[in-house]
């Protein structure tokens, strides 16, 4: 253990490293653009008059829905990423409740309190440079990718990414991952890429990568931990389980593992599969 908090874990041939007990912190966060990327999506950025904290890609914070009569807990919401030039943290929401369409109706200049950094985030290579890491996203789960994967080209990784929606116009921000690397692409309509689930893609035919990270749908996390344990690919997940506080007081949130019950706020949202007691 460092003095910054630096924990080291050896798996296979490579060295992760990863932040542990990160300081969390209450702020009041302004926003600065209310971008609606699809009917259902909107990218909130926001900033503070300080400079932000220090986040890590799979991390989430916890935000204040203010002006809701309905909605009285906070709610999780991934970091996409972090623009460390102009102090913004980027939130991408899907609408699906009270809560967040609520949330979708902020405007510029509006103040939201926010939770942050919450629950630990993706393991990163150190000392692999011929590494080849696939990220997997579905639907709103494609948010946590942006960020590992800016985060792993500035490492020297070359990341590719596999991305699933229903169709085209559920596809969010391919223009920022087309930045970062190799972007595949599946429509369970067929309207762009292949037709069908991610794990049907072609790209999967011949399996090449030596890391696989993955956040969406449950039964798409599962079909890619299956493939991933098939050809003894290193695999973690980013769990999307109900979260009330985000700081394990709750016990909402609980998944089973190999350690027994764990808070995925407190001690995910990120596993590796093989913690998990999914059957795969």
């Amino acid at each position: 253990m460092g003095k910054f908090g630096l924990s080291l874990h050896k798996t296979i041939e490579f060295t992760y490293i990863y932040i542990i007990e990160m300081k969390k912190y209450i702020l009041d966060l302004v926003v600065t653009q209310n971008i609606r990327l699809h009917a259902n999506y909107v990218l909130i950025k926001m900033t503070h008059a300080n400079v932000l904290p220090e986040m890590v890609p799979g991390q989430f914070a916890e935000i204040r829905i203010d002006g809701s009569q309905s909605t009285y807990l906070r709610r999780p919401i991934s970091i996409n990423y972090v623009d460390k030039e102009a102090n913004e943290v980027w939130f991408l929401v899907q609408l699906v409740g009270e809560g967040t369409r609520k949330l979708a109706t902020v405007n510029v200049g509006d103040i939201v309190n926010v939770v942050l950094p919450l629950g630990n985030g993706y393991t990163l290579p150190q000392n692999a440079s011929t590494m080849k890491p696939l990220l997997v996203g579905g639907g709103v789960g494609t948010a946590p990718m942006l960020m590992l994967g800016k985060t792993l080209t500035q490492m020297g990784f070359n990341p590719t990414f596999l991305l699933g929606a229903r169709s085209a116009n559920d596809l969010l921000q391919l223009e920022e991952f087309q930045k970062l690397g190799d972007v595949y692409v599946t429509t369970e309509d067929g309207s762009m890429g292949e037709k069908g689930y991610v794990t049907m893609h072609s790209v999967l035919n011949s399996p090449k990568f030596d890391m696989i990270y993955t956040c969406g749908p449950k039964p798409m996390m599962m079909a890619v931990a299956k493939y991933a344990k098939a050809n003894d690919i290193e695999c973690e997940v980013s769990l999307e389980n109900t979260m009330a506080c985000g700081v394990g007081a709750c016990l909402c949130c609980v998944e089973n593992t190999d350690e027994g019950h764990l808070c995925v706020c407190k001690d995910g949202p990120v596993f590796n599969i093989k913690k998990l007691l999914w059957q795969i």
